[in-house]
């Protein structure tokens, strides 16, 4: 290796400023986790007649259904509509967590490495 940095590296970046950079990428994904786990997704579903809120550790922390929507005679509809706004809540935080962990990577795909 020569003295400096890593060959082939850009700008001679050398191990330790690597090392420094990656702690530093680190730090933001571990505050930019909790920041996510904190944060609150709602969705709703049958025109409205059902919402459901999930936090970014895809817990259900609330869950409203209009009295409108409970019809005895059709206990199944209701089962839909809340599975589809508890579905599309957790798709909403996933997706925002991927564009966010995409920003901050810069587009690398780290496969699970953070």
């Amino acid at each position: 290796m020569a003295k400096g940095g890593f060959r082939g590296m850009p700008g001679g970046m050398n191990q330790a400023a690597m090392m420094k950079q990656a702690q530093k990428m680190q730090q933001e994904m571990m505050r930019m986790q909790e920041e996510m786990e904190n944060k609150t997704y709602s969705a709703t579903s049958g025109g409205g007649m059902v919402t459901a809120e999930v936090n970014g550790k895809h817990e259900v922390v609330s869950l409203t259904v209009k009295p409108e929507a409970v019809d005895p005679d059709d206990v199944e509809m209701l089962q839909d509509m809340i599975m589809a706004a508890v579905n599309e809540a957790m798709r909403t935080a996933d997706t925002e967590a991927a564009n966010n962990m995409s920003r901050l990577t810069g587009g690398l795909n780290l496969g699970g490495l953070f």
